[in-house]
């Protein structure tokens, strides 16, 4: 009995092995999709996989880091020639950055169903801001210490890098973390809404991204909406919509990207990218907040409410005496 529960689990942790590094394998052919060249250096305005690999941690524990190791191999492996000893360097910082984050997360207590503002401000500053510096430097170290970079060309390269991997913290893992609390809807769920807000969300976000008006100030009220009503199973979809179809025109140069160098591209991606996580991350927390704080004061109030009506002084029924009877009521009663 003892040997087939321990083989029944490392079958599973093999089979979620095996499923966190095709998932990072395949987000990571994803976002080469929309690649950009800065100083002749490979980046993406988003790094899907830092975001699968934070979140994969987050649920399943340090346990689960040779599946991004394989994955962050498989992946440069599949960006040059073969294996070498840079890309190697490369894969290792990969996969040390989420792991950094995620220690980093779990020694400030950060609780994955994200209800509080301090779990929202942690992962935007130490899961995202903060371990993804260490893939960026180890990525554009690594370049130029082989020689395909110069010095003076490492900060365009490190921010580029730095801002992808980050935005893929932001963007995809709130997502992934959403999905733990994900339930069949019910027939009184606010199915009109929910459908309306899908509607705007894309229509608001093609007119934002694709309009030469530059129109990009659109997007936050729909953040607004969806945080407000949906929480961050509402705000976290829509940010990631709004993230891809912005650089999806930014790449192709269209819109507010018109007429634009790579570096301007990029930056603006980043500072839009980075405004529209923090907006939907953050006031999706806050709104958590209030509610479970609001939630918990009323229930209380009902215990309380229960507790003064249990040791509130009862009246006394009617047809018995107030009080004892007499000794003289009492010997007449005995005859």
């Amino acid at each position: 009995m003892i040997r087939s529960e321990k083989t029944r689990l490392r079958a599973v942790l093999v089979l979620q092995v095996l499923v966190v590094t095709a998932a990072y394998f395949a987000a990571g052919r994803l976002g080469l999709l929309r690649q950009v060249e800065v100083q002749s250096s490979v980046v993406t305005p988003l790094w899907p996989p830092s975001g699968i690999a934070l979140a994969a941690l987050l649920y399943l524990g340090l346990r689960i880091w040779p599946a991004i190791a394989l994955g962050a191999l498989l992946t440069v492996i599949s960006m040059s020639d073969g294996l070498t000893f840079w890309g190697l360097a490369v894969a290792t910082g990969s996969a040390l950055a989420p792991v950094c984050s995620y220690l980093a997360l779990r020694m400030v207590g950060f609780r994955k169903e994200l209800d509080r503002l301090r779990d929202g401000v942690a992962l935007v500053f130490l899961g995202a801001l903060g371990g993804m510096v260490i893939s960026a430097t180890s990525g554009t170290g690594v370049q130029v210490l082989s020689g395909g970079l110069s010095p003076g060309q490492f900060w365009p390269v490190w921010s580029a890098w730095w801002a992808g991997d980050a935005m893929g913290v932001l963007m995809v893992t709130p997502l992934l973390l959403v999905l733990h609390k994900a339930r069949m809807p019910r027939r009184d769920d606010r199915w009109a809404e929910g459908l309306a807000l899908a509607v705007v969300a894309a229509g608001a976000t093609a007119i934002a991204t694709r309009s030469s008006l530059s129109m990009i100030y659109l997007l936050f009220p729909v953040l607004v909406w969806a945080a407000l009503r949906f929480q961050l199973a509402g705000s976290a979809p829509c940010a990631l919509l709004m993230s891809v179809m912005a650089i999806i025109a930014g790449t192709d140069g269209v819109g507010p990207f018109a007429d634009h160098s790579v570096l301007q591209i990029m930056l603006n991606l980043c500072i839009l990218n980075g405004c529209v996580a923090l907006t939907a991350l953050l006031l999706a927390a806050i709104v958590t907040e209030h509610n479970n704080i609001r939630h918990e004061t009323e229930v209380a109030c009902e215990e309380l409410a229960a507790l003064v009506e249990e040791l509130a002084p009862r009246p006394p029924a009617q047809g018995l005496p107030d009080g004892p009877r007499s000794g003289r009521d009492q010997g007449l009663s005995g005859r």
